[in-house]
């Protein structure tokens, strides 16, 4: 008789479960770049109450009877379908289909190596594209993380721009006086090094006099390309439009595993699998670029001593498209989570009657000797 209280009670458990997941999908049904959950229950312990057969030569066969002892949660599942446009601000970005914007503080591309990408799961991953350059001149999302993605080093002969396999974060270029002076990924003899911003000489003519900070490039008309993830914009001094870099996208092997942290972001732990990078619409061929921090990794070492890794290469986001202009809406369906609720509701009060039936009748047990 207590087994049906015992199950109900694991019923209770599992049912307030379930509703905690529906009344967290209500509070954020306007949150940007929200993925709704839903929780999916198992049947729980039980036990034999009579064994089966296969029956004999003279009797027919049996089925096992069993009795149960209640519900468990099974899973909590993402929902990663897109949410709706919601437009916004020029520089909001929103992508359509899978992928993550990847962010991370200015130091974790120092511990980003291509011959380990374990090291990429360092940067945490999220939907809002609520992007700006900030007063460093950095582009950061509205919590003031960076932004990354690869970077211009300058322009060949025929204007087109230099983008670095660097993973880091995108910032603004600097200028000498009406110079634009773009990141640097070599030495003067060459030799890549990790990426940093350019410097300027007190004495402009003279590259052996002391290094000095140069201001960051004052720019407007700042876009985004829906095709490529191209950033530029146009100096103001000159009217030159420049291309500052371009976005990176992250790929986990298992999107529906990735670990929730908070704040609309998420982390590529166990359950996620592996973290790619990518680039909207394939342009990391375009550009020459084919695995991350490929020639940093490489150094002077010849093409027959260097093998990259392969799941440090850069592939295309595939039918994934950006959207600027705004941010993408969350994906809770209202209607549904409504009807979850009830449904939950009438649960967890079936469960209640078990237990006040059980204690009814326990009660009548203990009353038969007065």
């Amino acid at each position: 008789m207590t087994g049906a209280m015992y199950a109900a009670i694991a019923g209770l458990k599992t049912h307030m479960s379930k509703l905690n997941v529906v009344g967290n999908n209500i509070a954020n049904v306007n949150t940007n770049g929200y993925k709704s959950q839903r929780t999916v229950f198992r049947d729980a312990l039980y036990t034999m109450y009579s064994g089966g057969s296969n029956g004999t030569t003279t009797t027919g066969s049996k089925n096992p009877s069993q009795i149960g002892y209640g519900s468990q949660v099974s899973s909590i599942d993402l929902n990663m379908t897109t949410g709706n446009y919601s437009p916004g601000n020029t520089m909001d970005c929103m992508l359509y289909g899978d992928g993550f914007f990847l962010v991370g503080n200015k130091t974790t591309a120092a511990s980003i190596t291509g011959t380990n990408p374990a090291t990429f799961k360092a940067l945490k991953l999220t939907r809002v594209g609520d992007f700006r350059f900030g007063a460093d001149g950095y582009l950061v999302d509205g919590k003031g993380n960076p932004v990354y993605g690869f970077m211009n080093t300058g322009v060949d002969k025929d204007g087109n721009p230099q983008i670095s396999d660097q993973l880091v974060p995108i910032r603004l270029p600097k200028v000498d006086g009406k110079t634009i002076k773009y990141a640097v990924e070599k030495d003067k003899d060459g030799k890549y090094i990790a990426l940093k911003d350019a410097v300027g000489h007190e004495k402009p003519d003279d590259d052996t006099s002391a290094e000095v900070e140069l201001p960051f490039a004052s720019l407007d008309s700042i876009s985004i390309d829906t095709k490529s993830g191209r950033i530029s914009g146009t100096v103001k001094d000159t009217d030159t439009v420049v291309t500052i870099g371009y976005l990176a996208v992250g790929n986990p092997t298992n999107p529906d595993g990735v670990t929730h942290e908070g704040e609309s972001y998420y982390s590529c732990s166990d359950g996620a699998g592996d973290l790619k990078v990518t680039m909207l619409g394939g342009v990391a061929a375009d550009l020459g670029i084919t695995h991350v921090n490929g020639h940093l990794d490489k150094g002077d070492k010849a093409d027959a001593d260097f093998t990259p890794n392969a799941k440090a290469a850069i592939g295309s986001a595939g039918s994934t498209t950006l959207y600027t202009g705004g941010l993408e809406g969350s994906n809770v369906d209202l209607a549904t989570e409504i009807s979850e609720m009830i449904t939950t509701q009438r649960g967890y009060q079936a469960n209640t009657r078990i237990i006040t039936v059980t204690d009814s009748m326990l009660e009548e047990l203990v009353n038969m000797k007065r």
